[in-house]
């Protein structure tokens, strides 16, 4: 038997398509599954969870059974436990006219019931508008969370018609700081684990925790506006009608056909990749458009409009307009940059060439050489691995706060020498890292007036947050350091106390490249995992010298052995170099590696290096796993430094 959980409700909210996928997760790909991001996240989700659980002492969790899952059998046992007259109960469950729902926390005082869902999104409780806006209006990125709620509420209700209910969400406030030390450690996360959230929690009083980093909102008047129609999801849906919609699906397992809209199939997670996983199964996307739109398998090969960098425009499919080659100038509102490409003049770009089926180039040679003959070398490339956790590593520190603990630095000489001149990564466990990280970083770069690269808005966003972190401390070196900061940095938009830019504030690679430079085999996006395997398509130069082994090149390297090869080549194809990043573990034995604490296995994106980071703040982590660890951080950061050089040239070389 199937029910329709909070979950899945959820994701028929986003599409009701999405039931049926789900429904049949066997032959249905979901690329979400092996987003090492999204998996970050929920584990800090998770942590979350069973942080809050400790605010509220009980032992009273009802147990996933570890067989044969029974949604009665749960409520049964939730029942039970109801029947005393104060109880505060984990999971407690609820199953009713095949809808059933689980809520992270509920407290029972009498008749009156407070049903709180826990959720390691952060909140600012001093806003007033925090999920109904000024003009009255739900608050988008909390619509999914607010419904999450309704639905709860609604099930508990069937279930307890004589019981007063208010709906609770606990979330992480912001405003709050750790008192104490380690306190995200306290909370273990482990693939191998009997428990749902898959994180072993290592205390038992909520005392030891510090001052309580949650807080929690009555909901009430937002549910209760959603259960009426006030407040719907799609303006001809309503959530009964929702429910009812959703659950059907779920229980009969039908394909509804629901009308595909824009955003929901652009960001479809029902789609096939070139993973492995994907080979062996079907798109759900591929199915919405074969049956509403009548697609062949060769329609499936042309070039559509989902694809189209930063394209929002939901009326294009209202008017038949699905192919690329139908979109016009007029269709995207095609407007020309004044001395830079435009994001239209972008999109068009993509647009003609994708369909001419033209890999060639586009460069704007006079924009690119003027850019390029403000710079002053040497070069500085640099790139931070940095994590933002719920739950701080560090005493005196909020939730969410950056946390910067490595970097990489190549320096491209005048002469064409190339040196990775510095890194550093901090590995200790329980010390707060930003401000000896920022040390490091002024020694590599004061010393010259070079020009300093960045990739995108990261590493500016970080220079904001420590230089906010150094002006409320007393760190020894914040004089020196905070000038520092100003200027190779610029302030984010409205920051409370700017200050003003100089010629060293950090160039932005990935803005160059908006601006002057396109490249096919991008396919749109300007992220630099997918800018640098373009590049090395369409550069001979590129593929020449890095072809070759690190010892017969003119490139230093701090963590790859000389016989290393950066461009590698598979069936007559270019690998990307963040695909032969050595695995973790190399240098030890199997029964050390069967004793690891960390249980990875690669670093070769950000997400695991976020999980990296977290895993090495374990304080009975061996110091041989310790670095090892450290030392796939240091190669995967090391490659993106590179990678920027690698774009550099092949930009140089165009003008």
């Amino acid at each position: 038997m199937k029910a329709l959980s909070k979950s899945r409700f959820k994701l028929g909210l986003e599409c009701p398509n999405k039931i049926y996928f789900s429904n049949n997760d066997k032959d249905y790909h979901n690329v979400k599954n092996e987003d090492t991001f999204l998996q970050a996240l929920a584990s800090g989700g998770f942590q979350i969870e069973e942080y809050a659980r400790l605010q509220y002492p009980s032992d009273n969790l009802i147990k996933e059974p570890k067989e044969k899952y029974d949604y009665q059998d749960l409520a049964d046992k939730t029942n039970e436990l109801l029947k005393q007259e104060n109880v505060v109960i984990f999971e407690a469950a609820f199953f009713t006219n095949n809808l059933f729902v689980r809520t992270d926390i509920l407290v029972k005082k009498g008749i009156d019931i407070e049903l709180i869902e826990v959720k390691a999104k952060s909140i600012d409780p001093h806003n007033n508008y925090n999920f109904v806006g000024e003009k009255g209006k739900l608050v988008s990125s909390w619509k999914p969370y607010l419904f999450d709620l309704a639905f709860q509420t609604h099930v508990a209700a069937l279930c307890l018609p004589d019981y007063n209910i208010t709906p609770f969400l606990c979330l992480v406030d912001k405003s709050k700081v750790a008192t104490v030390e380690g306190l995200n450690q306290f909370f273990r996360v482990k693939q191998k684990s009997d428990k749902r959230t898959g994180v072993d929690v290592l205390v038992n009083d909520k005392n030891l925790l510090g001052e309580n980093l949650l807080h929690q909102e009555d909901l009430t008047e937002v549910v209760s506006k959603i259960h009426d129609g006030t407040y719907k999801y799609y303006e001809n849906l309503d959530f009964h009608e929702a429910v009812n919609l959703l659950s059907d699906i779920r229980t009969k397992n039908y394909y509804p056909n629901w009308p595909a809209q824009f955003s929901a199939c652009k960001h479809c997670e029902y789609k096939k990749n070139d993973s492995e996983a994907a080979q062996t199964k079907k798109s759900g996307f591929e199915h919405c458009f074969k049956t509403q739109y009548n697609w062949t398998a060769e329609d499936f090969k042309i070039s559509n409009i989902f694809n189209v960098w930063d394209l929002k425009d939901p009326k294009l499919m209202e008017q038949g307009i699905l192919f690329k080659s139908q979109l016009t100038q007029e269709n995207i509102k095609y407007k020309e940059g004044d001395g830079r490409l435009s994001r239209t003049e972008r999109q068009w770009l993509q647009i003609e060439k994708e369909r001419d089926n033209n890999f060639t180039e586009f460069v704007d040679v006079a924009g690119l050489k003027s850019e390029i003959d403000k710079w002053t070398f040497p070069l500085h490339f640099i790139d931070f691995e940095t994590s933002t956790v719920p739950l701080p590593f560090h005493i005196g520190r909020k939730p969410y706060e950056q946390i910067a603990f490595q970097f990489s630095h190549h320096i491209y000489h005048k002469d064409g020498r190339i040196e990775h001149a510095n890194q550093y990564i901090n590995t200790k466990a329980g010390e707060f890292p930003n401000f000896i990280f920022m040390q490091h970083l002024h020694d590599a770069l004061v010393h010259d007036n070079g020009t300093i690269f960045r990739f995108s808005h990261h590493e500016n966003t970080i220079l904001n947050a420590i230089r906010d972190q150094l002006k409320a401390s007393n760190y020894q070196f914040k004089d020196v350091l905070i000038p520092f900061i100003e200027k190779i940095s610029k302030p984010r938009d409205k920051h409370p106390d700017p200050w003003t830019v100089t010629k060293r504030n950090m160039v932005d690679l990935c803005d160059v490249i908006k601006k002057y430079y396109y490249n096919p085999y991008s396919y749109g996006s300007n992220s630099i995992k997918k800018i640098l395997p373009a590049v090395l398509k369409s550069s001979k130069l590129v593929q020449d010298k890095y072809s070759k082994t690190i010892a017969d090149i003119n490139v230093s390297s701090l963590n790859f052995k000389p016989n290393h090869v950066w461009l590698t080549k598979e069936n007559g194809k270019i690998v990307s170099p963040y695909n032969t990043l050595p695995p973790l573990y190399k240098n030890l034995t199997q029964e050390e590696v069967n004793n690891t604490l960390s249980e990875l296995d690669h670093i070769n994106d950000g997400g695991a290096a976020l999980t990296a980071y977290g895993k090495i703040q374990y304080t009975d982590m061996t110091d041989t796993e310790r670095d090892e660890i450290a030392l796939g951080l240091k190669h995967y950061c090391e490659l993106d430094t590179l990678a920027m050089v690698m774009i550099y040239e092949h930009l140089n070389s165009l003008v």
